[in-house]
């Protein structure tokens, strides 16, 4: 029989209220155990909770208890709603652990039991913990639209059409014989796949705005030694992360710092000046640079204000070229999209809305279905596999349906089905005990 698992679904102690969750096949008799009477089904009791070792009053508090398969786990849950002292926690858990059956849950464990017993499918349980780990409003969007299922149920959608054309060539190939089953039916199963092919490749065109929302939109700061980078950097996350100094190569590796802007989770970094040199250390952080120039969805190219041009290295990065130490000129060079001054606040302003303009401009839009890198390769096989199917169209229908029960192997991995235990547990671990 399995283990009735228990830890704190709550925020840190001491709190007002610590909620102690309890899931498996015990909860009923625990339930009824510490509150010493029968305790209802979904409702709210204001009950005392009692060792039931000794009858020790443990706390008073709610107690809520939900029968399976109508509850998060799809197991028998109770939930214990005391006060959130540490002491008070600890003398529960205390209780709980000599019961029989009854063990601390491992992080993650609640949210597997309900992906195992078919309450989530993988793809909501990866938006709840990007729900949990949201820091923006752009993320929390995204994360709420993947956990209420947006990416399963498009993926159902997917899944009915490929069962469509799958059951018109099984059937042409185990009756045709019989007289009664439909014949050529390739016609017919083209246009269905196509549609099909057609949703898998807008699905993948925009994943990376997905992963963008999830993990950050870039920012570069870039430029040649003592223009300015590490002061900027300063001023746009408001405190001081990078070392300033009038000595060139100050800065030898990147330093990133992650902030809200409007509502946009963004990454800026900090970079060692580009330029030639015999320095081991500082040739390392310049390599470096260049690898953040390549990553960067926005690289700011820093020039100082008295130099007659300006020659970004920035590949094929969108780039701003930003003039600095504006407070001791009078007008913007020729060469300049933009100019600041760190040390009297002039342009700050414009650069932060125009930083927060290019993040909306490549990460605003309905959340996109695709929001991590396993969903996008799940769905990068399943369309390879789709496109060979129907380049045999002139070939064995056996063929495309050989190629038509992959595609559907990669969607029952996108969704958790089959083939993804080397991954759960990567997955499920990013949870905390009580989740």
């Amino acid at each position: 029989m399995q283990d009735t698992i228990f830890a704190l679904a709550s925020g840190s102690l001491g709190c007002g209220v610590a909620v102690v969750r309890v899931s498996g096949p015990q909860a009923k008799r625990i339930a009824e155990r510490f509150c010493g009477s029968h305790v209802a089904v979904r409702h709210a009791s204001y009950k005392s909770i009692r060792d039931p070792h000794n009858q020790e009053l443990i706390d008073t508090g709610l107690v809520l208890f939900f029968e399976g398969p109508a509850s998060f786990t799809g197991e028998d849950c109770l939930e214990f709603q005391i006060h959130g002292s540490r002491a008070g926690v600890a003398r529960l858990f205390a209780a709980l652990q000599a019961e029989e059956g009854c063990r601390l849950a491992e992080p993650g464990e609640f949210i597997r039991r309900a992906f195992e017993n078919d309450k989530l499918p993988l793809t909501s349980v990866e938006g709840i913990a990007d729900l949990i780990d949201a820091r923006t409003e752009a993320q929390r969007k995204q994360a709420l639209s993947q956990a209420g299922g947006h990416l399963a149920d498009q993926a159902s959608d997917w899944r009915d059409q490929l069962l469509d054309a799958f059951s018109l060539l099984e059937a042409e190939i185990d009756f045709a014989d019989e007289g009664e089953a439909p014949s050529a039916v390739m016609p017919q199963v083209y246009r269905i796949l196509s549609q099909l092919e057609q949703a898998l490749v807008q699905a993948l065109a925009d994943a990376e705005r997905g992963e963008r929302i999830r993990s950050g939109f870039r920012i570069a700061l870039a430029g040649h030694p003592n223009a300015g980078k590490s002061s900027l950097m300063n001023t746009l996350v408001r405190r001081d992360v990078a070392i300033v100094s009038e000595h060139a190569g100050t800065t030898r590796d990147v330093i990133e710092v992650e902030f809200d802007l409007g509502g946009y989770s963004v990454i800026v970094a900090d970079t060692a000046g580009l330029r030639a040199t015999n320095d081991p250390v500082e040739a390392i952080g310049v390599e470096r640079t260049r690898q953040q120039l390549h990553k960067a969805d926005l690289v700011l190219w820093l020039e100082d204000v008295a130099s007659a041009s300006c020659r970004p290295e920035t590949g094929d990065s969108a780039v701003v070229k930003l003039a600095t130490k504006m407070d001791l000129v009078s007008d913007l060079p020729s060469w300049a999209d933009l100019g600041v001054s760190v040390k009297s606040g002039f342009g700050i302003e414009a650069l932060m809305a125009l930083l927060g303009e290019k993040a909306a401009e490549s990460l605003s839009g309905e959340p996109p279905l695709i929001t991590n890198l396993r969903q996008k390769a799940c769905i990068e096989s399943a369309a390879r596999h789709l496109q060979k199917a129907m380049s045999h169209q002139d070939q064995a229908l056996e063929l495309v349906a050989e190629d038509l029960r992959r595609v559907a192997g990669d969607l029952e991995a996108l969704m958790g089905r089959i083939g993804v235990e080397d991954i759960l547990g990567s997955i499920f671990s990013r949870f905390c005990m009580g989740k």
